[in-house]
């Protein structure tokens, strides 16, 4: 049984990995030069940045978080979140709701007020069931979290209207605040959020994609890289995949590249499949890097809700994550800006962005722009499944297409889930072990 794998990202090469070493042969087709996906580094004059955006090692998955730990096994440092919110010039405690009594008065008001009454309304079935993200988001918080955080927030990130976004992928992903944890952090008393990330794992050398290099290394002789794939179909019961000059024959097709880049390589795909997919919303991602002479805030990351601070809704600070990730006596800033494909954003040089991500380090007392002495700009094409009111209905008759014709669908953009590392690897596990040809 020989399996083609389109994609080296994550998603390919954890599938490939496990399907070698159920006796499988394995093809790993891979599009660009190097393999990695969004989980890549690259290390230049002493700075190691993830060239996808940051990354970090952390699962409520313990099977998973047990394999990703295994695979940095001696290349792992281990690190205490200390995560903040920039707002009004203040460093408030991550979650938001965690760090209530860190906010201005009238706001950390506001915001209590606002949690309390909306309960009570809630409990009193004064208020409907939400019916987008935006009303879960004020079902949720209450009006003064919501106006104050959450939405400029994920409006940032998201570049998408809330109230024209889905509710049904929050659960899990966004934790519902205990009401005792609200009252506490509202006067003082320190609470935990997201408990399951206050500890994580980082490579000491060469980035987080040590940890793909990892998973890779008993099958890097059959990633074959710098095969754009063209073309897809079926031979009898052979598959046939080209990339206009070469084939490669395979026994099956398991695909991780985006569904978006899958569905033109096929013939015959009806129109509103094609319609579908087309539809389908995502967000592209620029990474402004940036090396620092002298030392930083002992930050981990920063979320950046506010709009006049510009366009950089993260920031992190990968010289807290490994000791090793720049230069001694120097540090490292990666400030992520998400954009539509094709917007305006798309369009600023990298000179514009390191310009702007600068200003705004120095306007946030990060560092100064004369103690910046490095920087570089890199860009993904792919990056956040949007999930908009019609998101559902079109993956499905994706998701159907792509299980009629033989081609499974595993990873973020294949899947196209809002999947994080230890999600792309639970959804290559369990589908391994369902899987009755391996």
């Amino acid at each position: 049984m020989t399996t083609a794998v389109l994609g080296a990202g994550l998603a390919g090469l954890t599938l490939a990995r496990l399907l070698h070493e159920k006796g499988n042969e394995v093809i790993i087709l891979e599009a660009e030069p190097e393999y990695g996906g969004l989980c890549r580094s690259k290390t230049r004059e002493g700075f190691t940045f993830d060239t996808g955006g940051s990354h970090i090692i952390f699962s409520r998955d313990e099977e998973v978080l047990a394999f990703m730990r295994r695979m940095i096994a001696e290349n792992e440092q281990r690190n205490n979140r200390n995560t903040k919110i920039f707002y009004k010039g203040r460093h408030v405690k991550y979650p938001f709701e965690n760090g209530l009594y860190e906010l201005p008065h009238e706001d950390r008001f506001a915001c209590l007020h606002g949690f309390v009454r909306n309960l009570i309304a809630v409990e009193k079935g004064d208020v409907g069931k939400p019916e987008n993200f935006r009303e879960w988001i004020y079902y949720t918080f209450g009006p003064g979290i919501a106006e104050c955080y959450m939405i400029p927030y994920n409006e940032k990130i998201w570049k998408y209207p809330t109230e024209k976004m889905s509710l049904h992928w929050v659960d899990g992903r966004i934790p519902r605040p205990p009401v005792e944890d609200i009252l506490k952090s509202a006067i003082g008393i320190e609470t935990e959020g997201y408990t399951h990330q206050a500890v994580f794992s980082y490579p000491l050398d060469g980035g987080i994609g040590a940890l793909v290099q990892a998973i890779a290394r008993p099958v890097e002789k059959c990633i074959r890289t710098g095969f754009q794939v063209s073309s897809v179909k079926k031979d009898g019961r052979t598959w046939l995949i080209s990339n206009g000059t070469d084939t490669v024959r395979a026994d099956r097709v398991i695909s991780t590249i985006p569904v978006q880049h899958l569905l033109p390589c096929l013939e015959g795909v009806p129109d509103r499949v094609r319609e579908a997919c087309r539809a389908l919303t995502y967000n592209s991602l620029i990474c402004v890097n940036i090396g620092i002479r002298g030392p930083i805030p002992a930050i981990s990351w920063m979320y950046i809700p506010d709009q006049m601070l510009g366009k950089t809704n993260r920031v992190s600070f990968p010289s807290t994550f490994s000791d090793h990730a720049a230069p001694e006596g120097c540090s490292s800033v990666l400030a992520e800006i998400t954009h539509q494909p094709g917007d305006e954003v798309a369009g600023l040089s990298d000179d514009e962005l390191v310009r702007e991500v600068t200003d705004m380090l120095a306007s946030m007392q990060v560092c100064t722009p004369d103690k910046v002495f490095f920087t570089s700009v890199e860009r993904q094409p792919f990056a956040y499944v949007v999930y908009d009111l019609a998101y559902q209905q079109n993956i499905a008759i994706v998701r159907d297409y792509c299980t009629a014709i033989g081609i499974p669908l595993i990873g973020r953009f294949s899947q196209f889930e809002y999947l994080n590392m230890d999600g792309v690897i639970r959804s290559v596990f369990d589908f391994v072990a369902r899987d009755n040809n391996s």
